[in-house]
């Protein structure tokens, strides 16, 4: 079904999902036209709410637990695929010189700006069911939107302003066939290790076995 077929997206007043869908290079162009900034800015906090809920409800973990797994569902690149999903990217409006330009982050904004458009229509619970439908089955699959473990690990020792390092603990192997072996420390505790046939490798693999650690 198309983004803009769906039932809950028809019953938005059209000027509304008309501003949800405007990228500021457009409303630049037609001055009579807002863009989607501030329907942004209500989406994300509907978004945190909702996702909040969800595991306060469905897991025990602990605070700083549900705050990383939130924000691993709520990134821009989860945002931004949550909108390729669906279509929604190819009703953004953009201007001339942006039509090529539709980024991740525009998509991920726009994502957020639609569900400030349902919010604002509906109300919390059809905000949810919409959000329920399109987001909770990628949590319940734990899905990784992250192919850059490293980066991943970077945003959660932040959010806990704890000290993150890389240390190079082993290699052997012919020059041509090397292995490295990394441990990764955060606060000077080692928390993860990875090998791998470069330093990069090895250093993914040892963030990816710490924030399988640090999500439990």
């Amino acid at each position: 079904m198309k983004f803009i077929d769906r039932k809950i997206i028809k019953g938005i007043n059209k000027d509304l999902l008309e501003e949800a869908l405007t990228h500021s290079s457009y409303s630049n162009e037609h001055k009579d036209k807002k863009n989607y900034e501030r329907l942004e800015f209500l989406g994300d906090a509907v978004l945190e709410l909702i996702t909040s809920e969800y595991f306060y409800k469905n897991t025990s973990d602990k605070e700083g637990v549900m705050t990383k797994k939130r924000a691993s569902f709520v990134c821009e690149k989860a945002l931004a695929h949550y909108s390729k999903d669906i279509g929604l990217v190819e009703y953004i409006k953009m201007g001339h010189g942006q039509k090529e330009n539709v980024n991740d982050a525009i998509a991920a904004d726009v994502f957020e700006s639609v569900l400030g458009a349902i919010y604002l229509t509906y109300g919390i619970n059809q905000a949810k069911e919409y959000i329920n439908e399109i987001v909770i089955p990628y949590i319940k699959k734990d899905f990784m939107f992250f192919g850059d473990y490293k980066t991943m690990l970077q945003e959660y020792v932040q959010t806990d302003r704890k000290s993150l390092e890389y240390e190079l603990v082993n290699e052997y192997g012919e020059a041509h066939n090397k292995t490295f072996e990394v441990v990764v420390k955060i606060d000077g505790i080692i928390y993860g290790k990875g090998s791998g046939r470069s330093k990069k490798q090895a250093e993914q693999n040892a963030a990816f076995d710490a924030y399988k650690k640090s999500a439990k």
